[in-house]
């Protein structure tokens, strides 16, 4: 049921971000521009990035529940996928959990009537911090990197197992490694704007890895 869920929730909140909020085109744009359209959003926006946050927990029970299912298969293996099926969803969390907590605060502080013009410039200097340190390295590099660690060890114990048919490891060592891959976007001399190629591929991974989630829960549930 939760490698059902996980993808439905996952989607529906980021579709909602993205047509109130523009995300994640949002983050391309200057700092002061984004802290006015979350302003623009009030407790709506507020609540949606909270709930967003919450999807990316899901993922820890999916990951240590699938390994209990997936009888059969070599027990350190199940030991590793639900270590790293955890990891992946506490460091996603962490990424997104700043847009309900301190972005809030960080957008109310240039309207304050004693903001000053270096409060002003402190507020973008630490947003971009924090988008670059929770939502670059933390999220997208780690949560990328354990999502995709984790989808190919459960495509793996997959294979050696009669809960589900071999092809759905296949697919989840694919897309695994095609995740993992794309966790390189900003290292190396691409941090200043990132590789191209995992920018184009990140989406449609993403899209193909909740595909792959929802077909392992169905095939799991009936």
């Amino acid at each position: 049921m939760l490698l059902i869920v996980l993808p439905l929730a996952f989607s529906a909140a980021f579709a909602a971000l993205a047509a109130t909020f523009d995300y994640p085109d949002i983050l391309r744009k200057p700092t002061q521009e984004i802290l006015q359209r979350f302003r623009d959003g009030g407790s709506g926006l507020v609540l949606l990035g909270w709930s967003f946050a919450m999807t990316a927990v899901l993922l820890a029970p999916a990951a240590v529940l699938l390994a209990g299912a997936l009888a059969g298969a070599d027990s350190t293996l199940l030991a590793l996928g639900s270590a790293a099926g955890v990891l992946a969803a506490f460091v996603q969390f962490l990424r997104l959990i700043r847009w309900p907590f301190l972005v809030p605060y960080l957008a109310r502080t240039p309207t304050a009537p004693d903001a000053s013009a270096a409060r002003q410039e402190a507020v973008d200097i630490v947003f971009q911090s924090f988008n670059r340190y929770l939502g670059v390295a933390v999220g997208e590099h780690l949560g990328y990197l354990f999502s995709g660690a984790w989808s190919v060890l459960a495509g793996v114990a997959m294979i050696q197992s009669n809960a589900v048919p071999a092809w759905l490891g296949i697919v989840g060592i694919v897309v695994g490694a095609v995740l993992a891959l794309c966790s390189l976007e900003f290292v190396g001399s691409f941090e200043p704007h990132g590789r191209k190629l995992a920018a184009s591929l990140t989406p449609v991974t993403y899209v193909v890895w909740s595909l792959w989630l929802a077909a392992v829960g169905v095939v799991l549930l009936f």
